[in-house]
């Protein structure tokens, strides 16, 4: 089944993860997406497919933009966190959502006049095909908006925390850049291929040099990321004291990223613009 691994995970534990924190995640991006709904510049009456929705906030914001006379489509693999996007959009008639695979299901040919994500593009396993899946499902004209990262090596939000707990579980290992993930898009070279191979023209990049909100103070921000799917799994090996002096690792080197909006950690994005 293509992609497999995504499937499990955001249908287990990652995906109930970012449905019981929905808020917090929202927060997280919140400096992020009037980035993307800028280059999206949606307007009324247009059919907007949103790739990778999740908890549903951008649909909810699409959805206030197009107003009663446009339509707005979720598309997510996690059934947990469409739950909880439905909740969210309880009595909006102008919104729904699809638990699918984009590589897979068919979104329709010309359905929708625009195709936004905020970071839901950057894990599938066969981008070629689910580009093209997307391409398709646009009408003459139509655009393509998304949000991704750029590389971790230019993230604090990646690097800080990793760094601190380095010593305790060794340095950080390369990433595939090929393989998906969080960075596959980070390379514009990739992104303007993959995009041109689907069919899509007039590929812009922007750079997006904003900051991830990680938690309200440096405790908070510590224990949120420790917890996430990826620090568990480095940490779950350590013993009880090695596990609780990493933690404080962590604590103490978010304290000078401290500031009265929050933790806030330089996490540098591209919003990505194409034309069908």
């Amino acid at each position: 089944m293509a992609n497999e691994k995504a499937t499990e995970a955001w249908n287990g534990e990652s995906g109930q993860r970012w449905a019981n924190e929905a808020d917090r995640y929202d927060a997280l991006l919140q400096r992020f997406t009037p980035r993307l709904m800028a280059g999206a510049a949606l307007k009324p009456g247009e059919r907007v497919l949103d790739v990778g929705c999740g908890c549903g906030q951008t649909s909810l914001i699409a959805a206030a933009a197009v107003g009663e006379s446009g339509r707005v489509t979720g598309v997510d693999l996690s059934g947990p966190m469409l739950a909880t996007a439905r909740a969210r959009a309880e009595g909006l008639g102008n919104i729904d959502f699809v638990q699918a695979d984009v590589q897979q299901h068919d979104l329709g040919e010309g359905a929708y006049d625009i195709a936004i994500s905020r970071f839901g593009v950057m894990f599938f396993d066969a981008p070629d095909i689910a580009f093209a899946q997307v391409h398709r499902a646009l009408g003459p004209g139509g655009r393509l908006a998304f949000a991704c990262w750029q590389g971790g090596a230019e993230s604090e939000y990646y690097q800080v925390p990793r760094a601190a707990v380095a010593p305790f579980v060794g340095p950080d290992e390369p990433d595939d850049p090929d393989a998906p993930g969080p960075y596959s898009l980070a390379e514009p070279g990739k992104v303007r291929a993959l995009l041109g191979g689907a069919g899509f023209t007039d590929v812009r990049l922007e750079r997006v040099d904003e900051a991830a909100v990680s938690g309200a103070d440096a405790a908070d921000a510590a224990a949120f990321r420790l917890t996430s799917p990826s620090f568990a799994g480095l940490l779950k090996d350590l013993g009880p004291e090695d596990k609780a002096k990493a933690a404080d690792a962590v604590r103490q080197a978010l304290i000078p990223y401290e500031t009265p909006d929050g933790v806030l950690l330089k996490a540098p994005a591209w919003v990505v613009t194409a034309r069908r």
